[in-house]
């Protein structure tokens, strides 16, 4: 049993932006399917300003990984899905998870031998080498990983955090040795990442994508004196503190209210 893939990665149209074990970015430099003059006049511009579809493709070799629920778009070789649920209490835990998380209550996992290709995106997709580590990340950024590492519900040690920081009172983490996918609302190249030895970092907004577990998180005041600042959250910021490292998306608040929304397929 064999198969082959076909103008994918031999496309002059993709690029292989990277690749880290069995998993690889795909980028497409254009979206080549426009059908009107404003739909090829976006597509220009589009691609002209880096906002192009990005393809992540896992390939197993008698192995496993969890996908985030419908990422999926095919998959082909001998691959067998589960739901990676044992029972109703593996169930009734998942949904838990979802509620406080706000990320779905199934993560499939996919067994065996061949090739998965995901959705596609023009957010951009990280892929870290977790090497016995143990990393909290922000809301919605999970994609993929390798199931050697143990995705779980984090909760803040600080009831104060989801209360003042907007960053929620649970995230989902990952701990262990693996390759993990992330989609993120910046490229890496635009992440700064803070690495502290028993010292402070204080972010005043939410442009924290991911952190060391070992890390204390907290909202405190940040000494400004504008009247209503605590009951408007201006005077707050996210405080890190201790040893470990933060990334953070510093050009993320100005996207956000700047740019229309990204156009999906």
């Amino acid at each position: 049993m064999a198969f082959t893939i076909n103008n994918l990665k031999d496309n002059d149209n993709v690029v292989i932006k990277e690749q880290l074990g069995g998993f690889t970015v795909i980028e497409y430099k254009e979206d080549l399917s426009s059908t009107t003059m404003s739909e090829a006049e976006s597509n220009f511009f589009m691609s002209k300003s880096n906002m192009r579809n990005k393809q992540l493709m896992v390939e197993i070799n008698n192995s496993e990984v969890m996908l985030s629920a419908g990422a999926m778009q095919y998959m082909v070789g001998d691959i067998e899905m589960t739901t990676g649920v044992k029972g109703v209490g593996g169930l009734m835990r998942n949904l838990v998870s979802s509620a406080v998380t706000g990320t779905s209550a199934i993560k499939p996992l996919y067994k065996g031998t061949g090739t998965i290709l995901l959705e596609t995106t023009y957010k951009y997709l990280w892929l870290i080498d977790v090497d016995n580590d143990h990393i909290v990340i922000d809301d919605g950024m999970f994609l993929a990983c390798e199931t050697t590492l143990n995705i779980a519900v984090t909760a803040r040690k600080n009831v104060s955090s989801a209360v003042l920081g907007g960053e929620g009172l649970f995230n989902l983490s990952a701990k262990g040795k693996g390759i993990l996918a992330l989609e993120a609302p910046i490229p890496t190249e635009e992440a700064v990442v803070i690495e502290l030895q028993n010292d402070v970092l204080k972010v005043d907004g939410s442009f924290a994508l991911m952190w060391s577990h070992s890390l204390d998180f907290t909202v405190e005041k940040s000494g400004k004196t504008r009247i209503g600042s605590a009951a408007s959250g201006e005077g707050l910021v996210n405080v890190y503190r201790g040893t470990g490292m933060v990334w953070l998306a510093p050009l993320m608040k100005y996207k956000n209210s700047s740019l229309p929304a990204v156009p999906t397929r």
